[in-house]
């Protein structure tokens, strides 16, 4: 979806503002629209009494109408690249915001930053995503709505076990989780609180129904998952060795793990999840350097996964 006509001039004068040397078709292909638009556009500015002149590149005669941000460099370069590191910024209607977010920010540092950030080495943070790219974002906007105004959504939902079934569920919130998108629900066909991964939904309806919202924070919805799903409570005890037990002693893995240090470099490893398909996963990335100590039934699943590795590579 492309920008509306007024979104777009204030984008277009940020970008002159902030950028040295636009022509035309580099201001097109920011906005996504034609040569002839811009010109356009431009005499729209013009006709507003915004000094737009051409010298080798767009300019303003005078920015007295735009105040600069009191940002200092460290604010400016932070701000800079959480926008640009995040997960929104991959697609969709929300990096088209971020973009004009983007290019109001340059538009209005001062002098003083404009000149010191070019001393700074830019900063990088990739955050990585599971997604096919843009993937479910024609739909973020829809469930966005919903949580937004408490209207229940019918979406056709894909599970895991390649099932396909319509659903009516009331969204509390989204969240970047395990490099996806996900939202929070309430379903009204399990009569349950769900979790959904965003690229599975095949479609979305916001209903004109409304619902009465649940006070659901997300930091304790998620507190004893491993990852995203939802299973029984269950303590899992584990010992780890040799490369793995550097490798969970120098860092945390969970907000409520316990981890004791025992002879010969080991490390025991406690903590309480939600079901245990989640970090059944993750053990088996340690090969034969962790040890399940309980639960029986985790101990089980991973001989059963084990074997069955095995029989899939000819032992």
């Amino acid at each position: 979806m492309g920008m509306g006509k007024y979104d777009r001039l204030l984008f277009i004068l940020n970008l002159i503002r902030g950028r040295r040397n636009l022509n035309a078709s580099m201001i097109a292909r920011e906005c996504g629209v034609t040569e002839r638009t811009v010109y356009r556009d431009i005499m729209t500015l013009s006709e507003a009494n915004i000094p737009v002149y051409y010298d080798r590149g767009y300019k303003l005669a005078s920015d007295s109408f735009l105040p600069p941000l009191n940002f200092t460099v460290d604010e400016y370069l932070v701000l800079k690249t959480a926008l640009e590191s995040s997960p929104l910024n991959r697609g969709g209607p929300s990096r088209h915001t971020i973009r004009a977010i983007t290019s109001k920010i340059e538009a209005s540092l001062s002098s003083r930053v404009r000149r010191d950030r070019l001393g700074h080495q830019p900063v990088s943070v990739s955050i990585k995503s599971t997604a096919v790219p843009d993937s479910g974002t024609a739909y973020y906007a829809a469930i966005e709505r919903g949580i937004r105004t408490h209207r229940v959504v019918r979406i056709a939902y894909r599970s895991l076990a390649g099932e396909t079934l319509t659903r009516d569920v009331e969204p509390l919130f989204m969240i970047f989780i395990e490099r996806a998108f996900y939202f929070v629900a309430y379903c009204r066909l399990r009569g349950a609180m769900r979790t959904f991964r965003l690229d599975r939904v095949q479609s979305v309806t916001v209903m004109s129904a409304r619902f009465k919202p649940r006070a659901v924070d997300p930091d304790a919805y998620f507190a004893d998952s491993w990852g995203v799903c939802h299973g029984e409570p269950v303590e899992v005890e584990l010992v780890f060795s040799g490369k793995a037990a550097r490798v969970i002693g120098s860092g945390r893995h969970h907000p409520g793990e316990r981890k004791t240090e025992l002879s010969g470099g080991r490390i025991r490893y406690r903590v309480k999840v939600s079901g245990t398909d989640e970090i059944g996963r993750w053990i088996l990335s340690f090969g034969g350097e962790v040890t399940v100590v309980r639960p029986d039934r985790l101990r089980r699943e991973l001989v059963d996964h084990a074997q069955k590795m095995i029989k899939n590579h000819g032992g």
